[in-house]
């Protein structure tokens, strides 16, 4: 019998990642065990040190260190100890040096780049001089989709030929009992129906403040029973935080009763708003893949999205897309929409179709098919 093919996974990440990031490792994890055969192995590596947390220079500082000691030293014996023939990272970190096995970074889009002032310059400086370097050195790079494989390029001067695209898919949200739902409608002041949504970090690229001040001229039109509703933490990074600006918006416009905060929601609560939004609206200026999209089409309800970077190219024809920086044209498209039955019920439709080319299986099959390759 053949020797299986070994892969390794970091999975350390897991207990610190946010948002899409930790959903992109967590969905792969389960499709990954799901695919375990007599040729085909996969091992997890977590780090057995507890993670240091805290918000002084120092903490940061010692983060940095202990994170870079478990890339470039631990994560590298281990995967060497235990065979691995592959050793795949989903937050763009992979060892610089490879004990007899191959490296597959995915760098999920270019904000290091494009927006070196939303992060901590101490992050920014090991993230040049280590992950790139690395990745150079890596078999192959995987990117979400073409617009973020177009952009790391452009920044990195890496070869086209060693990057590629493999879509994501929706995260695993079901279906809630009724009357979970009612308690959880209530609790936010919210009926079914009547509530547009947005998921995501209280960060400035989400660009929620134009989200605000176009809801607010919707407002005006008479729509008096709609609500916003933004869920989501609020940015932990100090340079990228954008909620004190979201919090004086709704004041300036007059919404604390009408715009809802919900803070973090877990996957029960957020597949409830979804369920009951009215619409869902994306006014992101800078995604590298989107995957609130794909949820909202689960979910059965019409989408409108900036029509810049990646977010047309995961939407297609299933939604309707805006100038992010006019917030006089997020009004027209959502009050166009939201006025528009069979509009609304022509993007349903199309979200349904448009979601079949999208799934966690697809992408690990896609990803699994690369590591036998390049193994």
């Amino acid at each position: 019998m053949p020797k299986p093919l070994i892969i390794g996974v970091d999975i350390r990440d897991l207990r610190v990642a946010m948002t899409g990031t930790k959903t992109y490792l967590e969905e792969l994890c389960l499709q990954f065990k799901k695919m375990e055969s007599d040729e085909l192995k996969f091992h997890f590596f977590d780090s057995e040190r507890t993670i240091i947390t805290g918000k002084t220079k120092f903490h940061k500082i010692l983060s940095h260190l202990s994170f870079h000691l478990w890339k470039q030293l631990i994560l590298p014996y281990r995967t060497w100890k235990h065979g691995c023939a592959i050793l795949f990272c989903t937050d763009n970190f992979v060892p610089f040096i490879q004990f007899k096995f191959k490296t597959v970074p995915v760098f999920h889009d270019a904000f290091f780049f494009e927006d070196p002032e939303h992060y901590n310059r101490l992050w920014v400086w090991l993230y040049r001089i280590t992950a790139i370097p690395a990745a150079r050195r890596s078999a192959v790079i995987i990117t979400p989709t073409n617009y973020a494989k177009q952009q790391i390029i452009k920044y990195t001067g890496f070869p086209d030929e060693k990057l590629i695209s493999i879509p994501e898919g929706p995260k695993s949200l079901r279906m809630q009992p009724d009357h979970l739902v009612d308690e959880l409608l209530k609790k936010l002041g919210l009926s079914s129906k009547k509530f547009i949504l947005h998921v995501g970090l209280m960060s400035k690229r989400k660009n929620l403040p134009a989200l605000i001040t176009a809801f607010k001229k919707l407002k005006d039109q008479g729509h008096d029973d709609l609500k916003l509703v933004l869920a989501g933490k609020i940015d932990d990074k100090q340079n990228s935080n954008d909620f004190p600006f979201i919090q004086q918006t709704i004041i300036n416009c007059g919404l604390e009763k009408e715009v809802i905060l919900t803070g973090y929601l877990n996957d029960s609560e957020l597949s409830m708003v979804y369920a009951h939004a009215l619409t869902y609206v994306f006014p992101s200026t800078n995604e590298g893949f989107g995957i609130p999209i794909l949820e909202a089409f689960y979910y059965q309800i019409p989408v409108l999205v900036a029509n810049n970077t990646c977010l047309p190219e995961v939407g297609g024809d299933a939604v309707i897309s805006f100038d992010p920086y006019s917030d006089q044209d997020i009004y027209e498209k959502m009050s166009g929409l939201i006025n528009d039955p069979v509009s609304q019920k022509l993007l349903i439709g199309r979200g349904k179709h448009r979601l079949k080319e999208f799934s966690w299986e697809k992408t690990a099959k896609e990803l699994v098919r690369i590591f036998r390759q390049i193994a």
